[in-house]
C-alpha cells in the first residue's frame, strides 16, 4: 500500500456554497482535516491536499499533520489544473508510486476503509481504474494505475477525473458508496446535513 498514493483536491473558491466547504466545522474539527486524517487512517503514502483559494487558512488546520501541502496557483482555471499541478508534486516526492487515489474534499462520508475497498479491489482485479458507484454513475474517490497518469496530467479547464473513468469504462472496477452522492456543492446540501455539517470553522 505504502505505493499507492492520495490527492485530496480542495482548491476551490466554494462559489456556490457561498463559504469555503473546506472550512465547514465536520465533527467538531474544519471538514478538510476531517478528510486529511481519513486518508492518512488509510494507510497510504504519500498524502497530498491541493489548495488554492484560502489556501492559508486551510494549509494552518494541517500543518501538523505530516502530509504535502500543494499550492495550485493556477486555481481558478478549474479541477483540472489542480489534478495536474497534485500529481507532479506526488510523483515527485514518489517516483516509483504505482496509482493514486483522487478525492475531493466535500464527501463527508468517505472513510478509510472505503479507501481500502478500492485498493483492494484493484489488487484484486488488476484493473486501472476503480471508482466509487453512486446514483448510478462512477466517481470519487477512485484509483488510478501509473499507466494513465499521462491522461490525468493532460486534463484541462474545469474538468474532473470523471471523464477519465467515462472514457475507460470497460476498463474499470467499482465499489459501492451510496453516500457518496452526498457532496456540499450549495446551501441546500448543508440543510440536508444539519446534525454533522455547522457554521464555518472561524478563520
Amino acid at each position: 500500500m505504502s505505493r499507492i498514493g492520495i490527492l485530496i483536491l480542495a482548491a476551490g473558491a466554494s462559489t456556490r456554497l457561498g463559504q469555503p466547504k473546506q472550512l465547514l466545522n465536520y465533527r467538531g474539527k474544519p471538514l478538510i482535516r476531517d478528510m486529511a486524517e481519513v486518508a492518512i487512517k488509510s494507510g497510504c503514502q504519500p498524502v497530498g491536499v491541493v489548495v488554492g483559494a484560502y489556501s492559508e487558512i486551510i494549509t494552518s488546520h494541517l500543518d501538523d499533520l505530516g502530509i504535502h501541502i500543494i499550492y495550485n496557483e493556477q486555481w481558478i482555471t478549474g479541477m483540472a489544473s489542480s489534478i495536474r499541478c497534485g500529481l507532479e508534486r506526488m510523483v515527485t516526492i514518489t517516483p516509483e508510486l504505482d496509482a493514486i487515489v483522487l478525492m475531493v474534499c466535500d464527501q463527508p462520508f468517505v472513510s478509510a476503509d472505503l479507501i481500502r475497498q478500492l485498493i483492494r479491489q484493484h489488487h484484486a482485479k488488476n484493473c486501472a481504474i476503480v471508482a466509487s458507484e453512486y446514483a448510478d454513475i462512477l466517481g470519487v474517490p477512485a484509483l488510478f494505475h501509473q499507466t494513465l497518469f499521462p491522461e490525468l496530467a493532460s486534463l484541462q479547464g474545469d474538468v474532473g477525473a470523471k471523464s477519465i473513468i467515462c472514457q475507460h469504462r470497460f476498463q474499470a472496477d467499482s465499489i459501492s458508496f451510496a453516500e457518496g452522492a452526498i457532496d456540499l456543492d450549495c446551501p441546500q446540501d448543508l440543510k440536508r446535513l444539519p446534525s454533522l455539517i455547522q457554521v464555518p470553522v472561524r478563520t
